[in-house]
């Protein structure tokens, strides 16, 4: 069984100067009560994913590559909701990797960070500009971002 263990914080200014890599995504979902079901195209690679639909630190997760041909037929006729756009930044900082999404499209403005952990009570060095937690708050969430997306929330 897989497991994601993974913390979500809303990120501030500062981290540009430490990208180490970038690349553009483009994802749409698939109906399911219980779990989130993802097809991502991520540069020229494409990835069926399947999450369960819990708000938390640790989720269940699969993932397997699929045909990039049929990722772009699927999100073109198959997904629900909007597709939500980003460009994922990789940031080294201590002993992780973070990836920062910046949202654009109906997500834009919306910025943030992510951490992979192996354990949940896992310590990390927080870097400067990590913002307040979201992990816990399921609008965050892309799957949910699809649906309700940023430029429509009364609180942002």
């Amino acid at each position: 069984m897989g497991v994601e263990i993974e913390r979500k914080f809303l990120a501030g200014d500062g981290w540009r100067g430490q990208v180490t890599r970038r690349v553009a995504m483009r994802q749409g979902y698939l109906g399911g009560e219980r779990c989130s079901i993802r097809v991502r195209v991520a540069g020229s690679r494409a990835h069926l994913n399947i999450k369960s639909r819990v708000a938390g630190a640790e989720r269940l997760e699969y993932e397997y590559e699929i045909p990039l041909s049929e990722a772009h037929e699927i999100l073109e006729r198959l997904s629900d909701g909007a597709l939500v756009e980003k460009i994922r930044h990789y940031v080294d900082h201590g002993d992780h990797t973070w990836e920062i999404d910046e949202f654009e499209g109906a997500n834009a403005g919306l910025v943030v960070a992510e951490v992979e952990l192996a354990a949940a009570n896992e310590p990390f060095e927080r870097p400067p500009w990590l913002g307040r937690e979201v992990t816990q708050e399921r609008r965050y969430y892309n799957n949910e971002l699809a649906r309700h997306p940023y430029q429509d929330w009364d609180d942002r």
